[in-house]
């Protein structure tokens, strides 16, 4: 969902842009094949591109089961390292990579205020997060600057948790998850695929950078701002137990766990939001 809107922006703004793609049946000109599994990557085909984007991984939003969880974690640090291997061996790497991370690196942390330079968690989505974020390290020790996309709720109708919620609130049939003071921190897509574009060409930034808007909201906002959206009532109540029968640790580690975060870094770097409030996001991506 994202690096299909990224490509679209980028090739809108006049970039030349070249996808790695896994199936050849998926393969347009210009596309580069590669199997992240195997580490399989002619980096001879990257050399002269200017930036790489890497945002490669399984969804999470499924059943952690023990193969679940192997999945999760080695799509991204398989991607990650075959990416890191090439770059190293490129006669002229690219100037900058965006390396694909999340917020669930902080782990869950009720209602403290965490930004770039806070410690980070230890539980299994903060364990991944780790991993992914130390899959690129060899990418700055070639001299490529390097930055880490910590990525919160990504806001669209068309992927991710937005597009799971809508046909329920669009019933009417939406509202709180569990006591509903865990704290959503959000971006819209469009905002999520400028501030990409944003820290290809911005020199300044480099390491971890949260893309988050700087307005987070508890779920108990989230859900009635939702629904005012749609025009549609909310008063159900989803209980935490019921939650986690139905989604085991899956649950604790995404829908319950809390993190208000702030995107420091990217306003320092005088990145301007444009969808900064829940509701005017929600207003873009469902206009759309």
């Amino acid at each position: 969902m994202i690096g299909t809107a990224l490509v679209v922006r980028l090739r809108v703004n006049g970039h030349t842009v070249r996808r790695l793609v896994r199936a050849s049946r998926d393969a347009q000109p210009g596309d580069v094949a590669w199997d992240p599994v195997r580490g399989a990557l002619d980096a001879r085909l990257l050399e002269g591109c200017d930036a790489i984007v890497n945002l490669g991984g399984v969804q999470i939003d499924r059943r952690w089961t023990s193969t679940r969880k192997r999945e999760i974690l080695d799509s991204r640090t398989q991607s990650t390292a075959t990416l890191a291997r090439a770059i190293r061996a490129m006669k002229r790497p690219p100037r900058v990579m965006l390396s694909g991370s999340a917020i669930g690196i902080y782990g869950d942390r009720g209602d403290e205020l965490l930004d770039e330079e806070s410690t980070l968690g230890d539980d299994f989505l903060a364990s991944v997060a780790r991993a992914w974020e130390a899959a690129a390290a060899p990418i700055r020790e070639a001299g490529v600057r390097l930055v880490l996309l910590r990525t919160g709720v990504v806001l669209s109708p068309n992927g991710g948790a937005l597009a799971r919620l809508l046909p329920v609130f669009r019933l009417g049939a939406g509202g709180v998850i569990g006591a509903g003071r865990q704290w959503m921190s959000w971006i819209s897509l469009h905002d999520h695929v400028r501030a990409m574009e944003h820290a290809i060409v911005t020199q300044s930034l480099a390491g971890a950078v949260n893309l988050v808007s700087p307005a987070p909201v508890t779920n108990v906002e989230f859900t009635e701002v939702l629904a005012g959206v749609l025009h549609r009532p909310a008063f159900m109540r989803v209980p935490r137990i019921a939650i986690e029968m139905l989604l085991g640790e899956m649950a604790t580690g995404t829908v319950l766990a809390s993190q208000r975060v702030q995107p420091v870094a990217l306003t320092a770097s005088d990145f301007r939001f444009v969808d900064a409030r829940l509701e005017a996001a929600l207003t873009r991506e469902l206009a759309g």
